[in-house]
């Protein structure tokens, strides 16, 4: 990596660990507090969240059209004040319209800010050659929650949960903003013209076989859903399997590490393979681990939480790569929005529907996600690598067109 590559990676990574770490982490942190002061339940505070996340995934696509156009420098400094605004807006809110009002906001928010513009301007930036600064910026940005929830807390007890907001408001301005500012200008788009070769400036790029598109929506909400099921739901999963509550602790907390080194695997080993190798391999971890999780219990608690996080961090950077390899960088940002708005609403919905099928179906629920990420795997199989010659990607199956 070159020492401007670097400074980017460095700059957007520092930038998507402030994003996550007060918008998608926050509400582990006050969503008690909050609830208490406004008069509603904890639930009510997790619904507005959840209306943020459908807001991002209708703003996804709109946001990586202008990246596509303008390159990641403007929209992401126009999300620094769109994070700083609702953050604000959070602080002062007084009931749950107002509060649900501050989270519409923020979904527009993380829409335009998070991996997917973060993704979509490093591909505006460097092309086919973007792999290597999307495993960056996602090695960075994987320690949010390691940072977040810490200083959330601290601010918590320092200043109340309004002050929380306000800091990181705060941050936004003075942190976010420059950060964003520093990332170089992109210059013309990359566009294909109709013979199929790249040009500086051409008409909208060619469209991807319907069912490759298809079946990478569908790994990217299965695997999105499994994630969030997971990091809202393990805890309490762990427990039905007779975990002790210490360990379970202890054992949550083994998989952001395991991310962490899931992300470095992908950086070193990984890199030389096509990303459909790699997001193979990755889809496959988490029904491992859910089998040996199901049949043998909480004594392998701990080997079910490393092949989770590793395979979940791997799978978050194919959710940048995999586009990328397949159809290339020409209307990358837009195309993104649009595979990934599937999974912004699978999202939304896993902690309520995993939660449901816990309480009725106990620690067997896992099968469901086990089946799911399976359906992930089927799904990645079905898509071929393309050929060396930049022909498109095909699928086992008769495209529609």
């Amino acid at each position: 990596m070159t020492a401007s590559r670097t400074r980017v990676v460095a700059t957007l990574g520092t930038a998507q660990t402030l994003a996550w770490a007060s918008s998608y982490y926050l509400p582990a942190m006050l969503a008690r507090p909050m609830a208490a002061e406004l008069g509603v339940s904890q639930p009510t505070v997790f619904a507005a969240f959840s209306a943020a996340l459908v807001v991002s995934a209708l703003t996804g696509p709109h946001s990586g059209k202008r990246i596509d156009r303008w390159g990641g420098r403007p929209v992401l400094m126009a999300t620094s004040l769109l994070f700083a605004l609702g953050l604000v807006l959070m602080a002062v809110a007084s009931g749950p319209i107002s509060l649900f009002a501050a989270w519409a906001v923020m979904g527009l928010a993380m829409g335009s800010g998070l991996y997917e513009a973060a993704f979509a301007s490093l591909v505006r930036l460097y092309g086919h050659d973007a792999r290597g600064a999307i495993t960056g910026i996602t090695l960075i940005a994987g320690f949010a929650s390691t940072v977040g929830w810490p200083l959330t807390a601290a601010l918590e007890h320092a200043w109340g949960w309004r002050g929380a907001c306000w800091a990181w408001a705060g941050l936004h301005l003075v942190l976010g903003l420059p950060l964003n500012a520093w990332l170089p200008r992109a210059g013309q788009p990359v566009a294909v013209t109709a013979g199929g070769t790249s040009a500086s400036s051409a008409p909208d790029a060619v469209e991807p076989p319907l069912a490759t598109a298809v079946l990478l929506a569908w790994v990217f909400a299965v695997t999105w859903f499994v994630s969030t099921a997971m990091a809202a739901h393990l805890p309490g999963l762990l427990a039905l399997l007779g975990a002790a509550p210490g360990v379970v602790v202890a054992i949550g907390a083994l998989v952001g590490p395991a991310q962490v080194t899931g992300r470095l695997l992908e950086f070193g080993f990984l890199r030389r393979l096509h990303p459909l190798h790699s997001a193979r391999l990755a889809a496959l971890m988490h029904p491992l681990g859910a089998a040996l999780l199901a049949v043998l219990g909480a004594p392998v608690a701990a080997v079910f939480a490393l092949l989770h996080g590793a395979g979940n961090g791997i799978l978050t950077i194919a959710k940048g790569t995999l586009p990328l390899a397949l159809f290339g960088p020409a209307g990358y940002g837009h195309r993104q929005g649009l595979l990934m708005l599937p999974a912004r609403l699978a999202q939304a919905l896993a902690p309520w529907l995993f939660g449901v099928l816990l309480a009725h179906f106990g620690a067997a629920a896992l099968w469901f996600s086990a089946a799911l990420a399976l359906s992930a795997l089927a799904a990645l199989l079905l898509i071929h690598v393309p050929s060396s010659d930049g022909s498109a990607p095909t699928t086992s199956f008769r495209n529609a067109a």
